[in-house]
């Protein structure tokens, strides 16, 4: 039976928890051990995903106020309140191990979690594209990227969960919609400690998760530490995910949004909610045609960089009007653009991204 890695960081700094699945995936040659790492950050921070815009999703304001650290990863997915109550595993697989599609990475790799929250009396089920539930709720999400010659998907195991600061964390229109989304945060999600009535020990998860991982997925697990190039590669990762530019960056920014920049020349921006998540846009139009675009949002996209790729490739395309044909036109460019990009989009088609296009589009 082949063995796999078992890095278990106990309790760390914000920085290292996100710093250590990324160093080992950074380093993870094509014949290497697959590793799963485990950790749980000592104080709280707000992750954010891959391709997000973090103006635009996260009230930095408050998370200053709170001295909140913000950490992007680069894994896609929403932004996220994260802290002690919450182990998180990153499992870092050479990448011809893995399987090549998205949606077959989360059932393949989320079967251990699933196992683990049973053994633990908890009946959770995979909800595609990438969530589990629990009798209808939310107990925990799952992303998945390709960094260098590794996959790597990762989640957590929520003992608890702090629904008021999540709500806090994130950017929202008013006061009275943050209610509703705390109201429906309260709603839909739940823990082990609200599900069995108090959390479990750390280490029991631990054990049946990795039985779990052995039984589930057919390999050893062995406990293991940082190789010395591993070690050597989470200096430069560290220093990258503290870097202003990383964690702020949106993509290349246009002007502020929804504006008449001169005649026939507007900024508009627009969002539409695709099965595999929200999809944000902004575009520069110029005389109905695309001058600049952008898309952010919570989506899982491979490879990690196709999603401006595929911006690049609707620059000079006509926008629709009113008529059916132009908005077909414009969504098979988008289609064909994402099937020569060889996009994998898990729940995010064509029709979504001209979905997003549409709902910002300027109208006289």
């Amino acid at each position: 039976m082949k063995r796999i890695r078992v890095i278990d960081a106990g309790f760390v700094s914000p920085l290292e928890s996100m710093a250590i699945f990324h160093a080992v995936a950074e380093m993870m040659g094509p014949d290497d051990d697959p590793v799963v790492t485990l950790v749980n950050p000592t104080r709280p921070f707000v992750s954010v995903g891959l391709h997000q815009d973090v103006e635009q999703e996260v009230d930095t304001a408050y998370c200053e106020r709170q001295g909140l650290p913000l950490i992007r990863r680069d894994v896609g997915g929403g932004a996220v309140y994260l802290n002690r109550d919450q182990m998180f595993f990153h499992f870092v697989y050479p990448h011809r191990f893995a399987p090549a599609r998205v949606e077959a990475i989360y059932s393949h790799f989320v079967a251990p979690v699933l196992a683990t929250y049973q053994a633990l009396g908890v009946p959770a089920v995979f909800r595609p594209v990438n969530d589990i539930h629990v009798n209808g709720r939310k107990i925990g999400g799952t992303g998945s990227a390709r960094i260098n010659d590794a996959t790597v998907m990762v989640g957590s195991f929520m003992f608890d969960f702090d629904i008021d600061t999540m709500a806090k964390c994130l950017k929202v229109s008013s006061e009275k919609f943050r209610d509703k989304l705390r109201q429906g945060m309260h709603d839909y999600m739940t823990t082990l400690t609200r599900e069995l009535g108090q959390a479990p020990e750390r280490e029991r998860v631990k054990t049946l998760f990795l039985d779990a991982v052995e039984t589930h997925l057919g390999l050893e697990p062995v406990a293991s530490e940082l190789t010395d190039a591993e070690r050597e590669a989470l200096v430069g990762v560290r220093d990258l995910l503290q870097d202003p530019e990383w964690t702020l960056q949106s993509g290349r920014r246009l002007v502020a949004s929804g504006v008449k920049i001169a005649a026939g020349t507007y900024l508009v921006e627009g969002m539409h909610k695709a099965r595999g998540g929200l999809i944000r846009t902004r575009i520069l139009t110029r005389d109905n045609v695309v001058d600049d675009i952008e898309f952010s949002g919570d989506f899982t996209v491979f490879p990690s960089d196709g999603i401006q790729r595929l911006a690049e490739r609707l620059r000079g395309a006509v926008l629709p009007t009113s008529a059916e044909a132009d908005a077909a036109r414009l969504q098979g460019r988008i289609a064909t653009a994402m099937s020569d990009l060889g996009l994998d989009i898990p729940g995010v088609g064509a029709s979504d991204f001209l979905g997003a296009i549409l709902q910002g589009l300027h109208r006289e």
